[in-house]
């Protein structure tokens, strides 16, 4: 994983969302990289049970989204803002429930982290290869009523599948700093009231 191709780079904006938000995607550096997650406590009103990076809205308080991502960070799974390396960040995703999501990617610590219950019911970190393996990776192609014909990402790793806007985060950050590349073609068109996983 090369790291360095986020520093410089031009990430792309999207305006005229109806909320700002701001994730971290924490890279724990181990003998081969991680990426650290979060899965959504279940009983949240957005994305329950979905996994995710750590992040939420921006609060008015908050100067910037990189201070947005980092006391989100802070809050959800204990990362505290001084032990993250903030490296760059990647383009601005926009999620089915209006927001404009701006990810920030930085090295974290290799050390147990705790979620806050009231938002996280699990902090999980999956490595970077099983991210990258071909076998763990599929999409398929859907018409969303509001945003036309789109494609969704899955990556199942250890248990786990990563998908949505953290699914579209992954893709893109892995294209940038590894060199996997999501496949061409989809695996399969679905109507647009198909199943979705949890």
């Amino acid at each position: 994983m090369d790291l360095s191709a986020l520093r410089g780079y031009t990430p792309g904006t999207i305006t005229g969302a109806r909320r700002e938000a701001a994730v971290l995607a924490p890279v724990i550096a181990r003998d081969e990289p991680h990426l650290l997650f979060t899965k959504r406590a279940d009983h949240l009103g957005e994305h329950p049970g979905q996994m995710s990076f750590p992040g939420g809205g921006r609060e008015p308080f908050d100067r910037t989204l990189t201070d947005t991502a980092l006391r989100e960070a802070n809050e959800e799974v204990g990362l505290r803002p001084e032990e993250v390396d903030v490296l760059g960040r990647i383009d601005d995703t926009r999620t089915s429930s209006e927001y404009r999501i701006r990810p920030f990617v930085g090295v974290a610590p290799d050390r147990e982290y705790v979620p806050d219950e009231s938002e996280v019911a699990e902090v999980v970190v999956l490595p970077v290869s099983g991210l990258t393996d071909p076998a763990n990776y599929e999409s398929e192609r859907r018409d969303h009523p509001t945003y036309g014909r789109h494609r969704i990402h899955f990556f199942h790793v250890d248990g786990y599948t990563v998908w949505g806007a953290t699914g579209r985060m992954v893709v893109q950050l892995l294209e940038r700093t590894t060199d996997w590349r999501a496949p061409e073609e989809v695996d399969r068109v679905v109507e647009p009231d198909a199943e979705l996983p949890v």
